[in-house]
């Protein structure tokens, strides 16, 4: 199966007390990650895919950079599935070329981890899905869906643009017994569920 997610922001304390973006359910690190790694892994099964629309982490204050790598190698081999990672504003280079040289081989006999620098296109349930770490503005399409990240808590007025995000208000668009538990990455089901709320919602106000 397949999944999606963004702006996970592993290591970012200074998110859990922000004004700036949706506040998170967790006051301290050593609660947040391992309810973030939990909710994963009762989803995605050992072989499935999950799409990271970018942002893992902020380790931009460690030193050596190296060690900031290997902390969040050492979050990303304990999260269930293949790993397509779209890089974000906060990802490094650097950080793919470490994962790279460290990439698991799981169980199906294909590699934990790839990367996308810009983003990556798929096709699935009638949609062309674009899967990028920044919104796309490319107006309305009669089957094109832009997933992505970044914004945390701000939604694009658009219904074609989906934040997938862990802080997502696009998420709103699930009753409370659909949406899976915070930080959970999302299905298809849900994405074609919020596209079809967001875009009824959005056709009541014109």
């Amino acid at each position: 199966m397949e999944f999606f997610t963004s702006d996970t922001h592993f290591f970012h304390e200074e998110l859990l007390q922000s004004n700036n973006f949706e506040p998170r359910p967790f006051d301290f690190l050593a609660d947040e990650h391992p309810a973030m790694i939990k909710a994963w892994n009762d989803r995605v099964g050992e072989t499935d895919t999950v799409y990271h629309l970018g942002d893992i982490a902020m380790v931009n204050h460690v030193r050596p950079a190296r060690k900031g790598h290997e902390m969040i190698a050492e979050i990303l081999e304990q999260l269930n599935g293949h790993i397509v990672i779209i890089k974000g504003n906060h990802d490094s280079r650097a950080l793919f070329k470490y994962l790279a040289a460290h990439n698991p081989v799981l169980s199906d006999g294909k590699p934990k981890y790839e990367f996308e620098d810009v983003g990556r296109i798929i096709k699935a349930n009638h949609h062309q899905f674009f899967l990028t770490h920044y919104p796309m503005m490319f107006g309305q399409t009669p089957s094109s869906i832009n997933l992505h990240g970044h914004i945390h808590h701000t939604m694009v007025p658009i219904p074609e643009n989906i934040n997938v995000g862990v802080d997502s208000t696009d998420l709103d668009y699930l009753m409370a017994d659909e949406r899976p538990v915070w930080s959970t990455p999302l299905n298809f089901n849900e994405i074609e569920t919020i596209i079809q709320r967001k875009h009824d919602d959005f056709a009541k106000r014109r």
